[in-house]
């Protein structure tokens, strides 16, 4: 299967900034691969906010949702920021949505302001969330039917990259305004949500969102497509319907 996108030569190609059509790109048959598993875990954390890593105040959190209870496996979400964001700023964004439907949060933040194969591979933002899942794993329990990775904007882009390259692991992608898929070593099929808004001037729709949801279905996908009229944005709403999605 060979269906990717590469924003890298869409910018290159535009005149403007904003992303473009995609190209096809290639990757190592390993590259984005999490060894991170679910394991029994040997720790139980109460809820609120866990610390998982600070570099410099860009934090990692853990959140365990006020109605989490560690005798009951409970929905996992791995949330990526977009561009200049942090995991603070995801878990600020994302908390309402995750205290509604009883769901942990992994809210990374990457090394610098996006993740390392937005412009380039798969080096450290991957080691580190891959070292994030095992540390998760160990402290909570979670249902494995109901494992999601995904984000907004780069964040959404990097999260369904790596949740089509995990998908024999990952059950759901959530994807609020993606711009493009970065590799096409996809493995299994999960369950897809994509958001995106007709009016996007960052990531327009209809050579992003619109690319994504067609070459998904092409692939034998069925992909939940929830279009706005709006901008460059995941409102409270969706982010609640996206995860409502999850648990049904």
């Amino acid at each position: 299967m060979k269906i990717a996108l590469s924003r890298r030569r869409c910018l290159q190609a535009a005149s403007v900034a904003v992303a473009g059509c995609a190209l096809p790109t290639l990757a190592a048959a390993d590259s984005g691969r999490f060894t991170a598993r679910l394991v029994a875990p040997t720790q139980r954390l109460t809820a609120g906010e866990h610390v998982l890593a600070d570099n410099n105040g860009r934090r990692t959190i853990l959140y365990l949702p006020p109605s989490y209870d560690a005798s009951k496996a409970a929905p996992f979400f791995l949330m990526l920021h977009g561009a200049s964001g942090n995991g603070d700023r995801t878990l600020t964004q994302q908390r309402a949505a995750a205290d509604e439907h009883g769901v942990i949060l992994l809210c990374a933040s990457s090394r610098s302001g996006t993740w390392d194969a937005i412009r380039g591979d798969f080096t450290h933002d991957f080691e580190a969330l891959d070292g994030y899942l095992r540390q998760a794993f160990d402290r909570c329990n979670i249902d494995p039917q109901r494992v999601a990775v995904g984000g907004f904007s780069d964040g959404a882009s990097y999260g369904i990259s790596l949740g089509l390259i995990n998908g024999d692991f990952f059950t759901h992608v959530i994807a609020h305004s993606p711009g493009f898929i970065i590799a096409d070593n996809w493995h299994g099929k999960p369950k897809v949500f994509i958001s995106h808004g007709k009016q996007d001037e960052v990531l327009p729709f209809d050579r992003c969102g619109a690319v994504i949801n067609a070459r998904l279905q092409q692939a034998g996908y069925k992909p939940r497509f929830d279009t706005f009229d709006g901008g460059h944005t995941a409102s409270p709403e969706l982010r609640s319907a996206a995860l409502a999605w999850m648990k049904a």
